[in-house]
């Protein structure tokens, strides 16, 4: 099967690129074909030290002459327009008490009507002290949280399980116990009024500690009615929409965060000390609340860390949450039809494997904004995402968060893959998120052994097919990265018959210092299946040969098809 292209066409109007990224926290520049400045952002004069005006017609060499300049790799850009990451180190203008600080570059070429321009080059300063660096160690655990939550909430389209998994999820390692809470649906079923003043919600989840669970009983499990007080945490969460933190210590607040007062005696005697509310809001509609509880010796929660990862948990479930809703009511509708029409012979589901693997870098760095996601679309068809968000820390996470939320929305539509990324990056760009991210994209049609890929910045796919003595490396173009408002992205069609691998990952994964990224991809096409044929010892098989030598994250997604 020969590979099909068919895009939109790209946008690469320079004014709108100078509005876009001139108020990027991120520090950008625009160069021209001889790698001499045209415009910096900002944030990059900050960076520097320097007025935008001083940089403009000069290299960065001439701006910047203790800086460590790879300019080998900014003509290779240039040369093949292959998107690259780099990390630069020395000294700016900036005075700083540290000998050498060290800076992630990401280098894109420009083009306009088929013409190379310049590159642009968007840069983060990843240079930490000793106290940042154990926040970070301890946002890598987060991010560890954050990307394994991509494949454990979420699992069915059914509103209560998604709900118990959330829970379970963030208890032990956020919370001593947790409650999930959903404001109750029109559903055609009559309910109980609450009295006038007082919030009702319905416990959908509930996850605790040994040593909590039996205290954690006594306030009612999956299915109870919880009615609040109206200066309660939880409606005053939901009226603001923002996170609610209480210290449940002192005398007046527990009083507060309870749903009735009576009930502070029995969260006192259980050791309850701290709690968190956020809420879980999809499309702009609240759907509910989670409630994270510690407990005894644990820390009492704070601004930053917790709440971010605790509020990204739960728009992250509650995108899934909203999507089983709309698909019961959906399913309700098809239901109703389905009773009034002939019985049809229901065709059984497919055989999908899917195998994931995340690995943090080293001890001694950043964590990184890697993703990927399985959603199911019409038809029997599969969307495999694979991602990666530029620049690294919490913050990084977060943004990996919305893009794969967004993304979710978006493959409801059922658009071809360059689409989907064209929709995205538009969206990206209204929504204000300053983080440009790559993307790969995979429809998987079982019953035509196709499979529908594009890329925004990202590396190619690779194929294991049964049989075979090495392993394929897709050949399709690459976008520009999401979130730099080009567009101009492909889709194309390649055989993936039943059987066959798809191999996606991050380029953590293959990309070494000094290496033209080429050579490093072509590697995996020594990748074969492991003679067991499970994917979970091809996973193993790739931190053996890949782990060791990586210096970033590494996120890896396989999956297969046994057949329609």
């Amino acid at each position: 099967m020969h590979a099909e292209e068919h895009a939109d066409p790209p946008r690469s109007d320079a004014a709108a690129l100078a509005a876009l990224i001139g108020s990027s926290p991120a520090g950008v520049a625009v160069f021209d074909t001889e790698l001499r400045y045209v415009y910096v952002n900002p944030a990059l004069e900050r960076l520097n030290g320097v007025p935008g005006a001083a940089h403009l017609g000069r290299t960065v060499a001439e701006v910047l002459p203790d800086m460590d300049v790879r300019t080998d790799v900014m003509r290779q850009v240039l040369a093949d327009g292959r998107p690259r990451e780099i990390t630069t180190s020395g000294q700016t203008w900036v005075d700083s008490v540290i000998e050498r600080r060290y800076w992630r570059v990401a280098l894109h070429r420009l083009e306009e009507d088929g013409r190379v321009r310049g590159l642009v080059g968007i840069a983060q300063e990843v240079t930490a002290t000793q106290n940042e660096r154990e926040e970070l160690k301890r946002a890598r655990s987060y991010l560890t949280l954050l990307d394994n939550a991509a494949v454990s909430i979420g699992t069915t389209l059914d509103v209560e399980t998604t709900c118990q998994e959330l829970a379970e999820f963030v208890v032990p390692v956020m919370a001593d116990a947790a409650v999930v809470e959903m404001i109750p649906q029109d559903d055609g079923h009559s309910r109980r009024e609450p009295p006038p003043g007082v919030l009702r919600l319905r416990r959908a989840g509930v996850a605790a500690t040994p040593e909590l669970a039996d205290a954690l009983d006594q306030f009612g499990g999956p299915g109870t009615d919880i009615d609040y007080q109206e200066d309660a945490a939880v409606p005053r969460c939901l009226a603001a929409d923002e996170p609610v933190i209480e210290n449940l210590s002192g005398d007046r607040q527990p009083g507060r965060a309870a749903p009735i007062p009576e009930r502070v005696a029995a969260y006192r005697a259980a050791g309850l000390h701290s709690a968190v509310v956020v809420p879980l809001t999809a499309r702009g509609r609240p759907l509910g609340v989670l409630s994270l509880l510690r407990a005894g010796d644990s820390p009492p929660f704070t601004e930053g860390l917790d709440v971010v990862v605790a509020r990204t948990l739960a728009g992250r479930a509650a995108v899934d949450v909203d999507h089983a809703y709309r698909y019961t009511h959906e399913h309700h509708v098809a239901a109703e039809l389905q009773r009034s029409l002939l019985s049809e012979p229901r065709v059984p589901n497919p055989g999908i494997e899917i195998a994931s693997l995340y690995l943090p870098a080293g001890e001694g760095a950043v964590v990184g904004g890697d993703w990927f996601d399985a959603i199911p679309l019409k038809g029997g068809r599969h969307m495999k995402v694979m991602g990666d968000v530029m620049g690294h820390g919490v913050e990084a996470a977060v943004a990996m968060s919305n893009y794969r939320s967004m993304l979710r929305l978006m493959a409801e539509d059922d658009h071809p893959p360059h689409r989907v990324l064209e929709r995205l990056d538009k969206a990206v760009e209204r929504s204000g998120l300053d983080r440009a991210a790559t993307c790969l994209i995979a429809v998987v049609d079982r019953r035509e052994g196709v499979c529908e890929v594009a890329s925004a910045g990202h590396p190619p796919p690779v194929f294991l097919d049964p049989g075979a003595t090495g392993a394929r490396v897709a050949a399709m173009p690459v976008g520009p990265p999401l979130g730099t408002g080009f567009g101009g992205y492909r889709t194309t069609v390649l055989p993936c018959g039943p059987g066959t691998v798809l191999f996606m990952y991050t380029d953590g994964l293959v990309e070494r210092r000094g290496e033209d990224i080429d050579v490093s991809i072509g590697r995996l096409t020594r990748l074969t299946l492991p003679a067991g044929g499970r994917l979970q010892d091809l996973l193993e098989e790739v931190v053996d040969r890949f782990a060791d030598t990586a210096e970033d994250d590494i996120a890896v997604l396989v999956s297969r098809s046994r057949g329609c």
